[in-house]
């Protein structure tokens, strides 16, 4: 697995480089990765899927495990876990994903700028999803989460001159971006609970306790927004503007499912903890019941699928979320059934989009005898989507409302139930728009009719729908083919399951008059979509005037954006004494308060007479350089509390410190009087006198800081004896670093970075002293010079 993720990241950042090179061939090329991803899981789908017999321990599959280590002090590894369930979606990543390239070589039937970068993005969008669909530690999954909405904000955004492109791409990775931050902090929550951070372990040891309830909160708000729930579904209609490949893939058939994929993971674990089911079901309903009304106002095709889309995740949490493995199941059947009918309607969009010039219902008024493929595959996907039989979308309808009947036995199924009625009709209704809208029933007098003579589209182009369209009516027909999958994918999920075979039709039982009346009520929505309109229309007016979701969204960008102005404002104000100040009095309280907790006695302060007169230099020399106006003789202060403390290095018993303390000090010297001397004998202090007392307050927060610093650091190795870091080191001088002496080594060998970086310092260092008094050679010292000289040290 590790392999094929790998294999993705190489073809994807492949034709990155290569650039426009390969053009839409580039989509060729990606196509590589999902197949071979495809023959891989074919493979392994014996073991995988077992014999899937309802109640056979058998029947729950051999899943593939792979682990490598990350960080084995925190316990972090990249766990990968392929059972049953990560096949099913595995099947709608990369099985749609092959399909979607081939239509992808299709579509960009001429060559320009960008379409290698879609292609790539796209692959390593893929890599990224099979890394959450294949994750089995909550970390590896958030890195791969937080992928997804990296490589879904750059496909978005793919064309940076279309402004509604880049708003678009920003919406969505400010939305998405905001739930995976919570998200983090829900797993991190969930892992300390459980005291396991794998989804395998915690399915057998649940957590439990109180900040469990706030950990489920975050989870949920991380899958909400990634799947387009209400009220965070806003960005995915707006993500529309991406090229109608990206939103067959992305939005409709995978990325969006991300939520849903996890909330099913977790709903075993955590529907019965806290307000997890009630959240799950409130959302999805409303989600559902928003969507579809907004769906069947749209004039747009994309759009109507894209607001059809977010109802459908809807759906698709009411019978995943519930913890209820029955419901899962059908919750299962229907993730199969969405891939396929949904990946189907977008690509004719694109066919439409592409070779008419429109996709808008009002400008389409039917196409000529050589569209008849294209108008049958329009009517089966979107029967389909509408739960017809006998197509697999029936099979799924059909079975979730069947499931909430025998088995919504908590609390809210009943009306849930009324919820999955209603959307079931509003689907119906916005299906039979989208095919009305095909045949031209909606074409406007006033538009030109040019839909009937463009000519059909080849079949490179409309082959991966045929593809689609074949799976939804076969699996429809015969749904015998994945019931063994459905049924181990939900015992990967609740390994307590006892799952019940997927049929084309249970009987005429409630669950099929309900089909009925849906059927019904849907054809009489369509019959009267011209009263329906109206009184959309009217019940709208009023809504339009309260704020929306988009309204809610520029909002905060709007608030977000003068907040951060006031505060650049005083941050940042191009004042270096002022940064100075914030940044010392941040560094210096954060750390010291948590460390006066540790603050349990003062140490001996005199241990030798010698530390009196070399403390009392300090002071003095110290007090002078802040008094004195001269700047040489303020170098020679600073140079005095140097030299000091290497005479207190010395008096302590550290000769190779003391020795380097007062090297340091005479180069510091030498260089301050080079550069020193091309600049003003005295300081010249321009600030205004309310500001030094706020100086003399960090100061002595800093002095205070650095007291509390060094008393609490020396006693937290009181425990240790005084000389075993020192005889470890002499011990390992010479067997580690092939050294005699003890302080060489320590240098090269044991703090050999650090000794890097001192030495990068100090070249840094002289570098700049070096430039300072080449620039101020030749200069002449008038005050044209000296005056901006004077305002800049002082400043």
């Amino acid at each position: 697995m590790f392999v094929l993720l790998l294999f993705h990241l190489l073809i994807g950042v492949s034709i990155l480089v290569s650039g426009d090179r390969f053009g839409r061939r580039a989509f060729a090329v990606a196509a590589l990765a999902p197949a071979v991803t495809v023959v891989w899981a074919a493979t392994q789908w014996s073991d995988v899927v077992g014999n899937g017999a309802a109640g056979d321990v058998a029947g729950s599959g051999v899943p593939v495990t792979q682990s490598v280590g990350w960080i084995s002090q925190l316990g972090l590894n990249l766990d990968l876990r392929f059972d049953a369930f990560a096949l099913v979606m595995t099947l709608l990543v990369s099985g749609i994903g092959l399909l979607v390239c081939v239509y992808a070589y299709g579509y960009f039937s001429h060559i320009a700028p960008g379409q290698a970068r879609l292609a790539g993005l796209m692959t390593i969008f893929a890599a990224s999803m099979l890394g959450v669909v294949w994750a089995d530690h909550l970390i590896a999954l958030f890195i791969a989460w937080e992928l997804t909405s990296i490589t879904s904000y750059l496909l978005i955004g793919n064309d940076d001159t279309n402004p509604r492109a880049r708003a678009a791409a920003l919406q969505a990775i400010f939305i998405t971006g905001a739930g995976g931050l919570a998200l983090l902090a829900g797993l991190i929550i969930l892992g300390q609970s459980a005291g396991t951070y794998r989804i395998s372990e915690m399915l057998e040891s649940p957590p439990s306790g109180g900040a469990v309830s706030a950990g489920l909160i975050l989870v949920l708000l991380g899958a909400f927004t990634k799947s387009a729930q209400a009220p965070f579904g806003s960005w995915l209609p707006g993500a529309m503007v991406a090229p109608t490949p990206v939103s067959a893939y992305l939005h409709s058939a995978t990325m969006v499912k991300a939520g849903v994929y996890l909330v099913a993971r977790l709903s075993p674990i955590l529907a019965g903890l806290g307000q997890w089911r009630v959240l799950v079901l409130v959302v999805g309903s409303v989600t559902m019941i928003v969507g579809g009304l907004r769906a069947l106002r749209q004039h747009d095709l994309k759009l109507l699928l894209a607001y059809g889309t977010v109802s459908q995740l809807g759906f698709m949490m009411l019978l995943l979320g519930t913890g209820e493995y029955k419901i899962a199941q059908a919750g299962v059947v229907l993730l199969l059934a969405h891939g396929a009918f949904k990946a189907t309607l977008f690509m004719l969009v694109g066919i439409i989009d592409h070779e008419a010039g429109t996709r808008d219902i009002r400008e389409l008024h039917g196409f000529g005898a050589g569209w008849m493929p294209v108008k049958v595959m329009a009517v089966i996907g979107a029967a389909s989507m509408a739960g017809l039989p006998p197509l697999l979308g029936f099979v799924a309808k059909e079975k979730g409302i069947d499931t909430y009947l025998e088995y919504g036995e908590f609390t809210g199924a009943t009306a849930v139930l009324v919820v999955i009625v209603v959307g079931s009709i509003l689907t119906f209704a916005y299906s039979a728009r989208y095919v009305l809208g095909v045949f031209g029933y909606f074409g406007s007098a006033d538009e030109p009719v040019t839909s009937r003579t463009v000519h059909a589209p080849p079949l490179v182009f409309s082959g991966p729908a045929m593809v689609l369209t074949a799976a939804t009516v076969v699996l429809g027909l015969l749904p015998m083919l994945i019931s063994d999958l459905t049924k181990t994918a939900t015992l990967a999920l609740d390994p307590h399951a006892s799952p019940s075979t997927v049929k084309l039709w249970a009987g005429f039982n409630t669950a099929f008059v309900l089909s009925l009346v849906i059927i019904a009520t849907g054809a009489a929505l369509t019959a009267l979509r011209g009263p329906v309109a109206n009184v959309q229309a009217k019940l709208a007016a009023p809504l339009r005037k309260m704020p929306s979701t988009d309204d809610g969204f520029e909002a905060t960008v709007r608030s977000i954006d003068t907040v951060a102005n006031r505060v650049t404002r005083y941050i940042q104000s191009g004042s270096l004494p002022v940064y100075l100040l914030v940044i010392l009095a941040t560094v210096v309280t954060v750390p010291v308060i948590p460390m006066l907790g540790e603050l349990d006695s003062l140490p001996e302060f005199v241990e030798r007479p010698i530390h009196v007169p070399l403390v009392a230099v300090i002071l003095g020399a110290a007090i002078g350089a802040t008094l004195i106006r001269r700047r040489m003789a303020a170098v020679v202060m600073l140079s005095a509390v140097g030299f000091a403390m290497a005479g207190l290095y010395e008096a302590q018993g550290a000769p190779d410190l003391a020795l380097t303390q007062f090297a340091i000090e005479t180069l510091g010297t030498v260089l301050f009087v080079l550069v020193l001397r091309f600049l003003p004998s005295r300081f010249v202090d321009l600030a205004p006198a309310v500001v030094r007392p706020v100086r003399l307050a960090v100061s002595v927060l800093v002095a205070c800081a650095i007291f509390v610093f060094a008393i609490v650091s020396t006693q937290a190795r009181s425990d240790v004896p005084q000389e075993s870091v020192s005889v470890e080191m002499i011990e390992r001088s010479k067997p580690d670093g092939e050294g005699k002496n003890v302080v060489n080594v320590i240098l090269v060998d044991f703090r050999g970075v650090d000794t890097m970086g001192e030495i990068t310092v100090l070249l840094v260092a002289a570098v700049g002293a070096f430039a300072l008094a080449r620039s101020g050679r030749g200069r002449d010292d008038d005050e044209s010079v000296v005056a901006p000289a004077e305002e800049a040290v002082s400043s």
